[in-house]
């Protein structure tokens, strides 16, 4: 049994690591309710966006012949993996690096042997977790958390559909949580270029649709497709965003709790360690006694 000396040690240790916890839990909320407005906000405008780009593309030449539409045999694979630059938020990280895995196991081996996989990390857990692996990784977007805006999404989707249209890449694919509510995220797989031609359901709103283009089509459709492919992967990074402080908060929430847990088992074992130095004490007075009495 623990001496009473160390059980008040642990039980101080844990007192400090729950105040920690609880402060982690009230910051990470208020982080979660600034980066859900944020993807609520522009969720809607995205898919709009997607979903007017899908519409006016659909038969237009223009569309057709766009460089980020060109499908060719994939030799070289760029893997956006956006994670978080911090830990303490569960699974969240873990299970977009396993998602990013199985994606090469199952779909890009061959070119995984050839060393033609490369990962742009998004946030430094990802990035320092394919390092460990022995993968080609683009660390020049790992700090976009740091100052995050469209502007520094942007920088990292030029990049990436650059290297797509000069050859450098033949897919581009982005692994990201998808933000659902505070205790719920979902890993998702999106390829981001070449761009798939998506078609409305027969009879919907959105097939029937006839634009009038002003100015010309084609000059609408070379602009809409880039802004598009930003928005889309600005959209995947605020999901990750929200989904890593959503993470946090609910981890934290549990770390709380079990630091009561423990701390209640802790309180005991303090009471009955103290009660049997107590007894033993009085034990050694009465022997003591009885000893002094004897003689």
């Amino acid at each position: 049994m623990a001496s009473l000396k160390e059980v008040r040690a642990r039980i101080s240790s844990i007192n400090s690591t729950q105040q920690i916890t609880k402060a982690m839990k009230m910051v990470a909320a208020a982080k979660l309710r600034r980066a859900q407005d944020n993807i609520t906000q522009l969720r809607p405008y995205a898919q709009k966006l997607s979903q007017m780009l899908g519409t006016v593309s659909a038969g237009a030449e223009t569309a057709s012949e766009s460089p980020y539409k060109q499908a060719r045999p994939v030799d070289r694979v760029l893997l956006i993996v956006i994670t978080s630059d911090r830990g303490l938020c569960g699974a969240f990280n873990a299970n977009v690096v396993k998602a990013a895995l199985t994606l090469i196991d199952e779909k890009y081996a061959a070119q995984a042997r050839q060393g033609n996989v490369q990962i742009m990390g998004i946030g430094k857990k990802g990035a320092e977790a394919f390092q460990r692996r022995g993968f080609k990784v683009n660390t020049n977007h790992i700090d976009t958390f740091g100052s995050l805006n469209f502007a520094t999404v942007r920088a990292a989707a030029e990049e990436a559909m650059e290297g797509f249209v000069n050859g450098s890449y033949d897919v581009v694919e982005v692994i990201y949580n998808e933000f659902r509510n505070a205790a719920v995220q979902i890993v998702r797989t999106e390829q981001m270029l070449p761009i798939v031609a998506t078609e409305a359901p027969a009879g919907s709103t959105a097939s029937a649709i006839n634009y009038i283009f002003e100015p010309a089509e084609e000059e609408i459709i070379t602009e809409l497709i880039p802004k598009t492919l930003k928005i889309q992967l600005y959209k995947a990074v605020l999901d990750s965003n929200a989904s890593e402080h959503g993470a946090r908060m609910t981890a934290m929430d549990k770390a709380t709790d079990n630091a009561g847990e423990l701390l209640k088992e802790l309180r005991l074992v303090y009471n009955r360690t103290r009660q049997a130095a107590i007894t033993t004490e009085i034990l050694e007075i009465v022997g003591g006694a009885e000893a002094l009495a004897s003689a």
